[in-house]
């Protein structure tokens, strides 16, 4: 599961998600990809589940890149507990996604079995995406 190995606050406030993405927009390094189209917090497991549905449908030929990392930690209070007493314990950690990020891509493939391990990886997110491909991108 992905996270990070060490952080400067154990804690983290909400914040606010507004906006679309102002980096991480454009293909830097594959052929083809995902691109986000709402808000939303993704966690290091639901990248971990996507990653193997697409590489599982590219029988590992290729290569792939994942262009987020869930580094905000996300607390939650036991069950049962009562109000007050201060925040909860760090939980699990996410990563924070705007409409026009690029999550994942992938090259070294046909452009028929990168969009279908694309649509398998995307069914395991929680949000709506795209598939986006390179504009200079030309089949063999």
């Amino acid at each position: 599961m992905l996270q990070p190995k060490k952080t400067k606050f154990r804690k983290q406030q909400k914040g606010r998600m507004k906006g679309n993405t102002k980096r991480g927009a454009e293909l830097a390094f594959g052929s083809f990809g995902i691109k986000s189209i709402e808000t939303c917090w993704i966690t290091g497991r639901q990248l971990e589940a996507a990653r193997q549905a697409i590489t599982r449908h590219m029988k590992r030929e290729g290569q792939l890149w994942i262009r987020i990392f869930p580094d905000k930690p996300i607390t939650k209070k036991p069950a049962e507990v009562r109000m007050g007493k201060g925040k909860g314990a760090p939980e699990l950690f996410v990563a924070r996604v705007c409409p026009g990020r690029i999550l994942f891509e992938a090259d070294g493939v046909s452009n028929e079995v990168a969009k279908e391990a694309m649509r398998l990886g995307a069914q395991k997110l929680p949000i709506a995406t795209k598939f986006v491909v390179r504009r200079d991108y030309v089949e063999e």
